[in-house]
């Protein structure tokens, strides 16, 4: 089992204080292997963070990040290919034709976005297409509807499981999203 956590647009501290408590008791040391992060952290505090959780640590820029971060990043985790963008460059933000044409011009079997602060996922063509949504709950110019959430995959072979995490009410809850790449 390979644990990767995906998160994005904490926008710490300009529009949200923290990671909710009941996020962070969800996340330790030792348990993930990889961080893949859709940008938008802000600061260097929450990178330095997420660096206690991993040693493996990817991160792109969003449009609001103070550090120098790529534009979109391509790693290989297990079978699996993964695009990495922040996706505000990605017009109409959220689309899915958008970000298939994306997806294709990378070449990867997985592509994470973020910007929309909104979880979202589903499969096309073959390919996973993730967006975690804002980790904080930060407020978003695109909705007034925001709620917080992160995944974590837990890859194995050519299968991704997803666990979507969300905070509603003070209470986090779970879904799950499985993905098999054809051979």
């Amino acid at each position: 089992m390979v644990f990767v956590l995906v998160i994005g647009d904490c926008h710490i501290p300009h529009r949200s204080s923290a990671i909710p408590k009941a996020f962070l008791e969800k996340l330790g040391p030792g348990k993930i292997q990889h961080i893949l992060c859709t940008g938008n952290l802000v600061s260097k505090d929450t990178y330095d963070y997420l660096k206690t959780l991993a040693s493996d640590v990817h991160v792109v820029a969003g449009d609001f990040d103070e550090e120098p971060y790529p534009e979109e990043k391509q790693v290989t985790i297990g079978d699996f290919k993964i695009g990495l963008c922040h996706g505000h460059k990605i017009i109409p933000w959220g689309d899915h034709d958008a970000l298939a044409l994306t997806r294709r011009k990378m070449d990867v079997d997985v592509l994470i976005t973020g910007h929309t602060h909104q979880f979202d996922a589903w499969e096309a063509d073959g390919c996973f297409y993730l967006n975690p949504g804002s980790a904080t709950g930060a407020f978003s110019p695109v909705t007034a509807d925001v709620t917080p959430s992160f995944a974590l995959m837990d890859i194995q072979g050519s299968k991704i499981r997803t666990f979507i995490y969300t905070l509603v009410g003070g209470e986090s809850n779970v879904k799950k999203h499985v993905f098999e790449k054809s051979a």
